[in-house]
Parts: structure tokens; sequence; C-alpha cells
């Protein structure tokens, strides 16, 4: 009988060990579902070849100002990747973005004083694609084709 009671305790604390590390799922509501969605976005432009070591030290010790207004944004996982192609530079970017409205908080970024110092620092030493540089842009926005969770 010692056994049997020792078991079911053992099993009773199991059972809540595993309850605990993995509670049920709460269900959603739409609304709440569609406030976490994740956005994906990417895009490329080109660098100056004689100012790529300038812009990786920029980037290296990006200013604490422009990181908290891309946060603020709605703006997580962040990378900037680089690439040679042909003998030219390439940078690539993607974000993903957690908000509600995109628009809105892009123009909440591009107003803000120190993002536009860091765009006046970067701008000049990219080279935009010809269909960003025919809007007055740096970046050309690329479509995704494949992607996997």
């Amino acid at each position: 009988m010692k056994i049997l009671k020792a078991m079911y305790f053992l099993t009773l604390a199991l059972a809540l060990m595993v309850y605990a590390c993995n509670p049920p799922a709460k269900k959603e509501s739409k609304s709440s579902k569609a406030a976490n969605k994740v956005l994906r976005y990417s895009s490329i432009t080109g660098l100056k070849s004689e100012k790529m070591a300038y812009y990786k030290k920029l980037h290296a010790a990006a200013w604490h100002g422009v990181l908290k207004k891309i946060t603020e944004c709605n703006i997580h996982n962040y990378s900037i990747y680089l690439k040679e192609i042909e003998g030219k530079l390439y940078l690539f970017s993607y974000f993903e973005y957690t908000g509600t409205d995109f628009a809105a908080d892009m123009k909440k970024m591009a107003a803000d004083t120190t993002t536009q110092r860091w765009w006046k620092e970067t701008a000049p030493i990219q080279i935009p694609l010809p269909d960003a540089a025919a809007k007055g842009e740096t970046w050309s926005p690329m479509e995704e084709v494949f992607h996997h969770d």
C-alpha cells in the first residue's frame, strides 16, 4: 500500500511539473493574433567600396538613439548583410515588424532628429539601385519568395 501511495504522489508530482513547464495554450482572439503578426521586410542597396570600412565601423557602434527609435517603431531582428557581386558591393537588410501601422511607424522614425543625422552619415556612402534612385530613395524593397518557420 505504501508503494502505491508513493507512486501516486510521484505521478502527481510529475504531472504538475509537466503542466508547469508546458501550460495549456490560451485561446487567442482574432484581434490578438493580428496584433502579434510578424511582417518581414528586406531590401537592397549598393555600397561605395572605398567607404566599406567606414560603414562597418559606423554599424559596429550604432548610435543608441537610432537603436532605441528602431525598437520604438516596432522593428525587431534587424540585420544588414554585405555581399560583393562582380566587383560591386551590395547591402541586404532584413527586419521583422510587429506593429499595427507600418506607415505611421516609418513616419515617426523619419521625424526623429537622431535618425535623420544617422541617415545623413549612411545615405551618401550607399549607391541606390535604379528603382530606388528614381523615387529618391536609398533602399530597394525585395520580394519574399520563400519563408519557413
